[in-house]
């Protein structure tokens, strides 16, 4: 005999089903959508498997001694190659781009979506993203006609005052065409890309938050710190790895601007540095063939993985900040 319960289960309605009816236009629409995204994969892949195979001779002559050499004399020149001091300048030269792009990013974003009135959000951020469509070989014109000998007075004022700091010394005033300067220019590529992410995550921040905030007798400037830069710090840890990224990779601005060096020191104001961009545009022509050509392969797979990981990491960081996961409010 049935229980009272399972009569008052037995009269509930039955859920009915949900089924996805695709038109025609969906179904192409996916194919396209799935062809396009598989098709990336694929690229990638060949551009990897494309330097890989042409960087394996080199690697094999000079094995693990490519990622620690300074030296670079590939043949027809020598015989000993190496990008242990190609990679350092490169890491450090994208480092001071962001230490100077990070902050302006930033504020930048801040004012947009905090402070600026709509009337002025929208001309800025288009302004801000028209950064973006500069060539780079504009920047390095710009930076090696016009940035570089202005920065000279600069460079000697902390070479002046704050040379007791390793970073900061320079040796026979040597100054320009150095790792700050081509730091410096790289700076203003990398504030769209900062500034755009940072700006889509700050104003997903949650408006009842802020207003509580506000509400509860705290400035514009509080309820940011509280709320806005709390939940915003997954993106722009993401963002900051995305401008790392797009500095890694950048090649004709330190073409133009750098002083080649391939020796490591901690002077970044004094002339000479170095990028793995900017050694394969320099060398690319006269590399030919043979093992030459192949030791810039193998530079280029390397700052193709290096690149390829920062950014991955960067994409796993910015969607966990879209999505509000890890941050506490």
């Amino acid at each position: 005999m049935p229980t009272p319960t399972d009569q008052d289960q037995s009269d509930l309605p039955t859920p009915r089903p949900i089924s996805i009816v695709r038109t025609r236009g969906d179904r192409v629409f996916r194919r396209l959508a799935t062809g396009a995204g598989l098709a990336t994969f694929v690229i990638l892949a060949l551009i990897g498997l494309f330097l890989l195979l042409e960087a394996l001779p080199a690697l094999k002559d000079q094995g693990w001694k490519f990622f620690t050499n300074f030296e670079w004399n590939p043949p027809p020149r020598g015989t000993t190659f190496g990008i242990g001091a190609v990679m350092y300048w490169t890491v450090v030269v994208a480092t001071i781009s962001l230490v100077i792009a990070v902050p302006v990013s930033i504020a930048t974003a801040l004012f947009i979506t905090e402070y600026a009135p709509p009337w002025l959000g929208r001309p800025l951020t288009s302004l801000v993203d028209l950064l973006a469509a500069v060539p780079s070989l504009i920047y390095g014109m710009w930076g090696v006609l016009f940035l570089n000998p202005r920065m000279i007075g600069l460079s000697e004022w902390l070479s002046t005052h704050l040379g007791f700091i390793p970073i900061f010394e320079v040796h026979n005033d040597a100054f320009g065409n150095s790792a700050f300067v081509g730091g410096s220019i790289l700076s203003l590529m990398v504030i769209p890309i900062c500034t755009a992410v940072m700006r889509e995550v700050f104003s997903q921040a949650p408006a009842g938050e802020k207003e509580g905030a506000l509400a509860l007798g705290g400035t514009r400037w509080g309820m940011i710190r509280a709320v806005v830069l709390p939940f915003g710090k997954g993106g722009i840890v993401g963002a900051s790895m995305l401008g790392l990224g797009r500095a890694l990779g950048e090649t004709i601005v330190l073409a133009l601007v750098l002083s080649p060096s391939f020796l490591i020191s901690p002077r970044i104001l004094e002339r000479g540095a170095n990028s793995v961009g900017a050694l394969i545009a320099n060398n690319f022509g006269e590399g030919g063939s043979g093992l030459g050509l192949n030791a810039l392969m193998a530079a280029g797979l390397s700052l193709f993985l290096l690149t390829l990981v920062v950014n991955t990491l960067a994409s796993v960081v910015v969607a966990r900040s879209r999505s509000g996961q890890g941050v506490e409010i």
